[in-house]
């Protein structure tokens, strides 16, 4: 039992599911902050209001405050946008890079003498030189 919870817990997909609750806990008060305290004021001073979270609608004498929501909104976009700029493509380029270096699986053969993974058109096997039918 204890190798299989090993083996979930170390899973690529719980590893990034952790990951990505850190970053997005760590990011949200910075990002709160820049849209409290730059984005809302540089949107007020173009739009002239101010302060969003004040912006509400009634219906039936029941207050729908759509400015908190706006600031919510604006913060979740700027998150995702800084992740996906600082993480995401960071890591998907680290991944590409590394795959170039790797033969794909259909371009390779194995050799019959040693049963290394060599090129489909060697002609001779790398590791233990023997000489291979073409």
């Amino acid at each position: 039992m204890r190798k299989d919870f090993k083996k979930f817990i170390l899973r690529g997909n719980v590893i990034d599911l952790a990951i990505a609750v850190v970053i997005g806990a760590s990011f949200n008060g910075v990002i709160s902050s820049l849209v409290k305290d730059l984005i809302t004021p540089l949107v007020a001073a173009i739009g002239g209001k101010p302060n969003f979270t004040s912006l509400y609608f009634t219906i039936h004498h029941s207050r729908f405050y759509y400015g908190d929501f706006i600031n919510s909104l604006v913060s979740f976009i700027i998150l995702a946008t800084v992740i996906f700029f600082l993480v995401i493509q960071p890591i998907n380029k680290l991944i590409s890079l590394s795959k170039k270096d790797q033969l794909p699986q259909e371009a390779t053969k194995s050799c019959p003498e040693c049963l290394s993974v060599i090129p489909l058109k060697a002609t001779r096997c790398a590791f233990c030189t023997a000489k291979l039918k073409s």
